[in-house]
């Protein structure tokens, strides 16, 4: 999943695909360097992001979206927490609602139902703009990001959302401090409980430069351990900056979990 960012503020490259000819641009070197999915996001989720408006995140990603699935027949997820951008995404021609609120804010569950997408849940403490002020959890990490994601699960079948339209994301560096982030990624299998597909994005965040001591700009060489160990621990949607040697990254790791050359 190449990570599409068309927004102002995101914390590894925004700003720098705001036109839509560099969205575009952007998306189509993604795509051939092996991306299957191109998830595009309108509002900045990093540590103490500010809030936009509806219509600030319609004028984002609705272009966008719009074009992936015209020009080039993406598979097109969309970032966003938002009922009226899953919407009118869904209308155009988006395959997928990837929700860092799981589908918590108002109307949201709603719309991912009527639109008849599949939806990644991810589990995030607090909200972005307060998620990183000392996190903390009366329980093991994994317990916690276990339980939250059950609560969300039975919300949405609840509602009507079948269970084989639903993925999930524990959500690292999303309410969490580094050792959260580290043993979270270490026990990664206990996840399985839920018998759902994992979705992991860990591409460039702060325990990498915290771990390493490298700046954003030298994070690949730590993100591409991080992938290599989440396929191992059960991950199937790897989100990420780099495709092309994440590509390489997966797939090295998969022939070796399969113990044989893949086609």
């Amino acid at each position: 999943m190449g990570i599409l960012n068309v927004t102002p503020d995101s914390f590894s490259d925004g700003g720098r695909y705001g036109a839509l000819d560099d969205a575009l641009y952007h998306a189509e070197r993604m795509l051939a360097q092996g991306a299957a999915i191109i998830d595009v996001g309108g509002e900045s989720t990093r540590p103490g992001a500010a809030s936009i408006t509806v219509q600030q995140e319609l004028d984002r990603v609705v272009p966008v979206v719009e074009a992936l699935v015209g020009e080039f027949d993406a598979l097109v997820s969309v970032d966003t927490s938002t009922p009226q951008v899953m919407t009118q995404s869904a209308a155009l021609g988006a395959g997928m609602i990837n929700d860092v609120r799981a589908l918590r804010r108002e109307g949201a569950l709603r719309a991912a139902v009527d639109s008849g997408l599949p939806v990644c849940l991810m589990h995030m403490q607090g909200e972005p703009g307060n998620m990183q002020e000392n996190p903390r959890y009366d329980q093991p990490i994994e317990d916690a990001v276990t339980t939250f994601l059950k609560k969300r699960i039975d919300a949405c079948l609840a509602a009507g959302l079948e269970r084989k339209r639903l993925l999930l994301d524990p959500g690292f560096g999303f309410g969490k401090t580094v050792e959260h982030n580290l043993r979270l990624l270490n026990r990664l299998t206990a996840l399985e409980a839920l018998e759902l597909p994992l979705l992991v994005g860990m591409s460039r965040k702060s325990m990498i430069g915290k771990v390493l001591g490298r700046p954003l700009n030298e994070r690949l060489s730590g993100g591409l351990a991080l992938t290599a160990l989440a396929v191992e621990r059960g991950a199937r949607i790897l989100r990420v900056h780099d495709v092309g040697p994440s590509v390489d990254v997966v797939d090295m790791t998969w022939a070796i979990m399969q113990e044989r050359v893949l086609p």
